[in-house]
């Protein structure tokens, strides 16, 4: 038997993400379809039912293509397939959570132009990360590339299947905004999938009523070559466009999606960014407030490094907050295991219970623009009382060594406690907190997976404190990497 390929290079933890043709072409989404076929699929199949798998695309050049392979190895292994062309990630999400079936997304998200990728999904936009099957699927497609993928008895069928008016209906459907004040909105879509969905959700574009919005439109040509900036919101050069955009427009806000528009970021009106964690309260006290008014207890999820505010104010508000590992999948898991009515993200993902624990950045936009045109305030007005601290944001550094980097901060914030007494947790890197006394601070320093890299986020009850302990812990990490 040949020697099977090895697929690890592009395969990762939570997607494949790969350069085309080099690591990601169609013989290789061939193999990868066949192997969600036999490693996913078939295995949840009720007896007497027949396999079906979702898939959908970006604008990304490669994408038919490689969807058109991926769909041929389903189909080799008796599964039938739906595609449904054109569609945002959460699009994709909300087609697998409304047919009850498996999905595949074709998209390499904020990456540049000459990548693409692949986001799988059990039935129900359940996800499907190295530890639920995507390592089992990476092993077994370098099997079937390196020999055959066998032939099932019964080849599945291949059909089309237009959603996005039902998935714009059904975003609208969780959040009315038939009540609120006009607004003016710019959107900046990069060139990405906002590009589709908005018009849809946001405008008339579905078939849907109007809303009381005035929609600027920024870049909604699809264009998988990015001709005018890369759509990763997370780059602040990435936002400029945007920002001078709602001045000169005089907008209430804006609003960034990324490539497969499944984050969301919000400028205010004087077109200063308003952070995730500010968004992630707001759109949190929303939900919990219906949650309560329905009789239940309310449990919202948060990350990490999302600001402090978050769990405060939640709490406050009557929730449970339970407080995970950086990463969508860890976020997945606690929503589900919870029954959390919402979670939240500092990278812009944010996730709903009534979207399958799925993200999307779409229906956080519908709640900011509600919580925005149900007062009379500006944005800037409404997110102050939710950015009471100063956050440095995520800085990278790269360093000799990661575990001499870590043992230095170590030795002065939690051997010779300097500062003063520290709480210290290890649930992802090391969490460093000082809030119960003066100054008030906290930091969180991670390892990359991948990289000689130290992630550090500091937040503090002000800028002054924030830049002190910033400044400190990097020069204890980069004492010796000259970074």
């Amino acid at each position: 038997m040949p020697e099977p390929v090895d697929l690890s290079a592009f395969i990762k933890a939570y997607d494949v993400r790969g350069v085309v043709p080099s690591e990601l072409n169609e013989p290789v989404a061939r193999a990868i379809g066949a192997a969600f076929a036999d490693v996913v699929v078939l295995p949840e199949v009720a007896a007497g039912e027949r396999p079906q798998v979702v898939i959908a695309n970006d604008m990304r050049p490669s994408g038919p293509s490689l969807v058109a392979a991926f769909a041929d190895g389903l189909a080799v292994r008796g599964v039938d397939v739906i595609t449904i062309g054109l569609a945002s990630t959460d699009g994709l999400y909300f087609a697998s959570g409304a047919l009850g079936i498996p999905g595949a997304m074709f998209t390499a998200s904020h990456n540049p132009a000459q990548y693409n990728g692949i986001k799988l999904c059990r039935a129900g936009a359940r996800p499907v990360g190295q530890a639920s099957g995507l390592a089992a699927v990476r092993d077994l497609a370098g099997v079937y590339l390196a020999d055959e993928v066998p032939v099932a008895d019964t080849v599945g069928e291949i059909s089309s299947r237009d959603m996005l008016a039902e998935y714009a209906a059904f975003l609208r459907s969780l959040v009315d905004l038939s009540g609120i004040r006009p607004l003016k909105v710019v959107v900046d879509a990069g060139n990405g999938m906002g590009g589709f969905t908005a018009p849809a959700v946001l405008g008339t574009g579905a078939g849907l009523p109007a809303l009381p919005l005035e929609v600027i439109p920024l870049y909604f040509e699809l264009d998988g070559t990015f001709p005018n900036h890369e759509a990763n919101p997370l780059d602040p050069e990435n936002l400029r466009d945007l920002q001078a955009a709602v001045v000169e427009h005089d907008a209430d806000l804006g609003l960034a999606f990324d490539g497969d528009a499944d984050r969301c970021f919000v400028i205010d009106q004087h077109g200063d960014p308003v952070s995730p964690s500010a968004i992630t309260a707001l759109v949190g006290l929303r939900e919990v407030a219906r949650e309560r008014a329905a009789g239940r207890t309310p449990t919202v999820i948060y990350n990490l490094i999302t600001s402090k505010v978050v769990p405060d104010l939640l709490a406050a508000a009557g929730a449970t907050t339970v407080r995970t590992r950086v990463g969508h999948s860890f976020i997945k898991a606690e929503m589900a295991e919870n029954d959390a009515v919402f979670g939240g993200e500092h990278s812009a993902h944010y996730y709903f219970r009534d979207f399958f624990f799925a993200d999307t950045g779409m229906l956080a936009a519908l709640h900011v623009l509600a919580a925005l045109g149900e007062q009379p305030h500006p944005l800037s007005v409404l997110a102050e009382l939710y950015q009471p601290y100063s956050a440095s944001g995520e800085i990278n550094s790269v360093v000799s060594s990661v575990d001499e980097a870590r043992a230095r901060v170590v030795e002065a914030y939690v051997t010779q406690q300097g500062a003063g007494p520290v709480s210290v947790d290890e649930l992802d890197g090391l969490t460093v907190s000082h809030w119960d006394g003066h100054p008030q601070w906290w930091f969180n320093l991670r390892a990359s997976n991948t990289e000689p890299l130290l992630r550090l986020n500091v937040e503090a009850a002000d800028e002054d404190i924030m830049e002190k302990v910033r400044d400190d812990v990097l020069a204890l990490v980069r004492q010796e990497s000259g970074a």
